[in-house]
C-alpha cells in the first residue's frame, strides 16, 4: 500500500497568485513558511525555516484567493507533486509542491487588518444602512454563494 498524504501548517510569505488555466479553472498558488526549534548539544537554541510551494485549483482556490494573505496562518492538507520543466539555459529542472486537497484558516490576529476578508464598498448590505459613526467601520461583509456544498458560513472561523 502506498500513502502519498501531506500536512503543512504554517504561514503564508506572500499574498497568493491566482490564474486561470486554457480549460477556464482557477489555480492559486502561494508559499508557506514552517519552522523548527532545538536546542543542540552545546545549549544553544537553534531555528531552521523551509519553504513549501502549495497549488489549488477550482473552489478551493478560490477560497484561498480570497481570504489569505501575507502572514496569514493557515494549515493544508494535501499530496506531494514533482513535475519537471526546461530553464531559460536549457537545462531540465525539478519542482516539488504540495497538490492542495483542503485548508482550513488560521485565527485573524488584531493587525491583519481586513487581510482575511472583504469590506464592503456599496452604502447598502444586509444590515441596512452602511454609513460609519464617529469611530466605527464599516460592517465587514462575506459574500458566499449558496450553491456552494463544500464550503458554508458556519464553517469558517471568524
Amino acid at each position: 500500500m502506498n500513502l502519498n498524504k501531506v500536512f503543512i501548517l504554517g504561514r503564508v510569505t506572500a499574498d497568493p497568485e491566482t490564474r486561470t488555466t486554457t480549460s477556464g479553472e482557477r489555480v492559486t498558488s502561494f508559499s508557506i513558511a514552517t519552522n523548527r526549534v532545538w536546542t543542540d548539544k552545546s545549549g544553544q537554541k537553534k531555528e531552521a525555516s523551509e519553504f513549501h510551494n502549495v497549488v489549488f485549483f477550482g473552489r478551493q482556490a478560490d477560497v484561498a484567493s480570497q481570504f489569505l494573505t501575507k502572514g496569514s496562518l493557515v494549515l493544508v492538507e494535501g499530496r506531494l507533486q514533482t513535475r519537471s520543466y526546461e530553464a531559460k539555459d536549457g537545462s531540465k529542472r525539478y519542482v516539488t509542491e504540495i497538490m492542495g486537497e483542503s485548508l482550513q484558516l488560521g485565527p485573524r490576529s488584531a493587525n491583519q487588518g481586513g487581510g482575511s476578508y472583504e469590506r464592503s464598498s456599496s452604502s447598502n448590505n444586509s444590515f441596512g444602512s452602511n454609513a460609519k459613526t464617529e469611530g466605527k467601520e464599516d460592517v465587514p461583509v462575506i459574500e458566499i454563494e449558496d450553491d456552494v456544498l463544500d464550503i458554508r458560513p458556519e464553517d469558517l472561523p471568524f
